[in-house]
């Protein structure tokens, strides 16, 4: 008990003073978090809302393949990544291996599914309301995806969230693209395995409470701007 008070106390002194290499860490996770999630929102949202709109052949194989790559192994997407990056891979000349870039690749293949299978989800209804009307008034279907992705704001937000609260949390897939480099490519997620594996248990259980809080801040958001677009 005394180990944990101490290294909680430690863990706590560390956050208040804004410790230099905890703040790096911190930084470099939210940024490369919030692109890959931005990345995986602009594929994933269209896609979730155009299976909703469009209709033909093998779109219900397609929504259960989303649905099923929700549960995709982070360690094969960063397998399958590192394969595609490395030297020997087909992009491997543009050196993007063992760099932020690399980790936004893989958070981004990771979250694209859940925003996609989100969307979709949340978008039936507003289609279900709205899609007859559009049609009837002379809107094309791709102008409708457009419409119905307006009107369905908040479950945009919430797919976004939801991705990103995946990319903040992840480190099977990161470790292995990005190679945990001090100063360039360590994050929370993967600095809190290394920490923990060489007994430096304050600084991992800082960045551990810092996590915990972006995941919470995320939840209220969620919840504060869902209640906003809808009024209540």
């Amino acid at each position: 008990m005394n180990d944990f008070s101490e290294s909680l106390y430690t863990a706590a002194k560390l956050i208040g003073n804004f410790d230099a290499e905890l703040r790096a860490i911190v930084v470099l996770s939210l940024g490369v978090s919030l692109a890959a999630s931005a990345c995986a929102f602009a594929i994933g949202s269209p896609l979730g809302t155009a299976l909703v709109v469009y209709r033909f052949r093998g779109k219900s194989a397609l929504i259960v393949g989303a649905n099923a790559l929700l549960g995709l192994p982070p360690v094969v997407v960063g397998l399958a990544v590192y394969l595609l990056l490395s030297r020997s891979g087909p992009l491997g000349s543009f050196g993007l291996l063992f760099t932020p870039t690399a980790m936004i690749i893989a958070q981004a293949v990771l979250g694209t599914p859940i925003v996609i299978a989100l969307v979709h989800r949340m978008m039936v209804d507003v289609w279900a309301a709205y899609g007859d009307s559009l049609l009837v008034d002379g809107a094309s279907r791709l102008r409708a995806i457009f419409s119905i992705m307006c009107m369905g704001r908040e479950g945009l937000l919430t797919a976004f969230l939801a991705a990103f609260g995946r990319a903040i949390a992840e480190v099977g897939a990161i470790i292995i693209v990005g190679g945990n480099i001090r100063g360039y490519t360590r994050t929370m997620t993967t600095a809190i395995a290394l920490e923990t594996s060489k007994g430096e248990l304050s600084f991992a259980l800082a960045l551990g409470i810092i996590l915990i809080i972006l995941s919470m801040t995320v939840s209220a958001l969620s919840l504060f701007f869902g209640r906003a677009l809808t009024g209540r």
